[in-house]
């Protein structure tokens, strides 16, 4: 990872899949979310929440027209509601412009805040889940689950609760059911998949 290490950037390529709706107001300002689909290598596809003030976004046909660049930080908040998830995860734009191949990278710095989950898939692979508090102005943080896999697990798995570590990585989506009061229901969850982690 570079020398100078960023404590939270999100750099994204992809397709807008739908057009921006209103999210909310902040201090007079008018914030939208739209979906960003970016693919993995593999084909498979992420599709990303992304929120952005009013006046970055462009007329709707240049959104639509061809793949997009996302620049930003990537977010989490608690929803309350009882609907959906309770952890959201976000991109907030800082720029927003024309894109190329699909691209997801993700860079944190921030310090881990839940002992280490280190369990084996049923493929046999260890992976290890961590939450990675990333702060953020205000004296607030983003709270970020991160899964580590093979050596960089078992190594991860051994850090205590305050550890600053270094992430790099990508922005995946996987589907999942819940199961509330007998009924089922699908959800998706987000995470950040480290290609890279280690203390500084």
């Amino acid at each position: 990872m570079d020398e100078v290490f960023v404590t939270n950037r999100a750099e994204l390529c992809g397709l807008v899949t739908a057009l921006p709706r209103y999210s909310h107001e902040s201090r007079g300002i008018r914030f939208y979310t739209f979906p960003l689909q970016t693919r993995r290598l593999s084909g498979t596809a992420d599709t990303v929440n992304i929120v952005a003030r009013e006046s970055m976004l462009p007329d709707d046909g240049l959104l639509l027209a061809g793949p997009v660049r996302i620049v930003g930080e990537l977010r989490s908040f608690n929803n309350k509601s009882g609907v959906g998830n309770r952890l959201v995860l976000t991109i907030f734009a800082r720029e927003i412009g024309p894109g190329g191949e699909d691209e997801n990278h993700i860079a944190l710095t921030g310090n881990l805040c839940k002992e280490p989950t280190l369990r084996v898939t049923p493929m046999g692979r260890e992976i290890c889940d961590i939450i990675l508090a990333v702060s953020r102005r205000y004296r607030r943080s983003d709270y970020i689950p991160i899964i580590a896999w093979g050596q960089q697990a078992r190594d991860v798995a051994q850090s205590p609760v305050g550890t600053q570590l270094a992430v790099r990585g990508r922005l995946q989506s996987r589907a999942y059911t819940k199961v509330i009061d007998g009924e089922s229901f699908q959800r998706q969850a987000f995470e950040v998949s480290a290609a890279d982690i280690f203390p500084i």
